[in-house]
């Protein structure tokens, strides 16, 4: 039986948070003297450090509690403050599922935290029975997954049957057909999912990360967060992205077609073998020679993610905008290997 405040850190319980100058004041209009800002200027003062209006609009958008969401500055944050809340640093451990998003292994190793790896099967599914049998404090799970770019099936059967914090990180999830787990933080103590603005969104440049969990979960990244952690122009723009749901929605729509189009031309290609199925906004491209091919495309000045270290012989190619595929589709066409 998973019980939250027996997996928390046992300095992170008694912790004491630390309590900033906006902490003690939630109005707007004032004489403001507390903070050692500077009086003048448009940007002088420190921005929400909780994020009101932000979280009230991924209320609306996403018909979750604001109790539920935490907004970090990026999903790295979001990553990272997992481990300084529940991982003692030389004592606990953590799973993560090869290949998968290199951070978790990164932060784990910035932490102290012993990493076990469970690699996904051929099919770059995970190993339930294997999960479930090993004893850890997180596990990590990215789906649609990067770089395999497919759906991970079973993670509620993972959710329901280990006992440690299970986070789905979701940075995919608007370009899939797969419904998001972030409506059942509720009915799962010890899930915490991830998203971001950095994909479907278009708003890498801002850095906004954020967790969907329960209540409990959500205090303790409260507690452990840097004070200011997400500007106040930060902010203002993501608000602003939330507002014009109709751009996302279009941009969305010629991505997957553009999609479809580039996974058609590139089956095509002699130098490819194999393209994998994709549920994001990249596809996995195995090729009969991965490193070449790379080289040849950045003499080109088209710049793709070579994967070969991870899965032989692959590329992971972004689907950019209809004239960027166009000639990266020409470039890959005229290289003779």
């Amino acid at each position: 039986m998973f019980q939250l405040e027996k997996t928390i850190r046992t300095n992170i319980l008694a912790l004491k948070p630390y309590s900033s100058a906006r902490d003690e004041f939630n109005g707007k209009d004032g004489i403001f003297l507390d903070a050692n800002e500077n009086p003048f200027g448009n940007l002088n003062r420190y921005p929400d450090p909780y994020h009101k209006v932000l979280k009230e609009k991924l209320s609306e958008l996403k018909n979750s509690s604001t109790e539920n969401i935490f907004v970090g500055n990026g999903s790295d944050e979001v990553i990272d403050l997992v481990f300084r809340i529940f991982c003692t640093p030389g004592k606990d451990k953590v799973i993560v599922c090869p290949p998968t998003y290199g951070m978790y292994q990164v932060s784990a190793n910035i932490n102290d935290v012993e990493i076990i790896s469970i690699p996904l099967n051929e099919n770059f599914q995970l190993d339930v029975e294997k999960i479930l049998k090993t004893k850890a404090k997180i596990i990590f799970l990215c789906s649609p997954n990067n770089p395999t770019a497919n759906n991970l099936e079973n993670i509620e059967t993972i959710i329901k049957k280990f006992n440690g914090i299970v986070f789905v990180d979701e940075a995919y999830i608007d370009f899939s057909t797969q419904e998001s787990l972030l409506h059942k933080v509720n009915d799962y103590p010890n899930l915490i999912v991830s998203q971001t603005l950095s994909k479907a969104w278009g708003r890498a440049a801002i850095r906004i990360g954020i967790a969907y969990a329960n209540k409990q979960i959500i205090s303790y990244y409260n507690k452990v967060k840097p004070p200011y952690n997400v500007s106040q122009i930060n902010q203002h723009e993501a608000i602003n992205a939330f507002d014009d749901t109709e751009t996302f929605t279009k941009n969305i729509k010629t991505i997957l077609a553009q999609r479809s189009w580039l996974e058609k031309q590139l089956s095509s290609l002699s130098i490819v073998e194999r393209i994998y199925p994709s549920d994001a906004n990249f596809v996995l491209v195995k090729t009969i020679n991965a490193n070449a091919i790379y080289q040849k495309l950045v003499e080109e000045k088209i710049v793709v993610r070579n994967r070969h270290s991870v899965v032989e012989n692959c590329l992971r190619i972004t689907v950019g905008e209809p004239f960027e595929n166009v000639k990266l589709i020409d470039s890959l066409k005229k290289i003779e290997l």
